[in-house]
């Protein structure tokens, strides 16, 4: 992916984006359930910038081609 400035949006519906600053698509969404925002005090927008952050600071690593640490067994939750 070629460098460009990043953005990070709520969007009126509340779903938060990332996208390219010179763009309106979408790279990552997330959109938190009434739950989710209850149970984060309605700091829900800091936490979407903090995974993001990390999410870009992964995918920086891997295009440099640092590899992903194989540590075993991968679990998604």
């Amino acid at each position: 992916m070629p460098t460009s400035f990043l953005e990070i949006v709520e969007l009126p519906d509340g779903r938060i984006e990332l996208r390219r600053a010179e763009d309106e698509g979408s790279l990552v969404t997330l959109d938190f359930s009434e739950d989710a925002k209850a149970f984060l005090q309605g700091q829900h927008v800091e936490v979407a910038k903090a995974m993001l952050s990390v999410g870009v600071q992964m995918a920086g690593r891997l295009a440099e081609g640092e590899p992903e640490k194989d540590d075993g067994p991968r679990i998604l939750h």
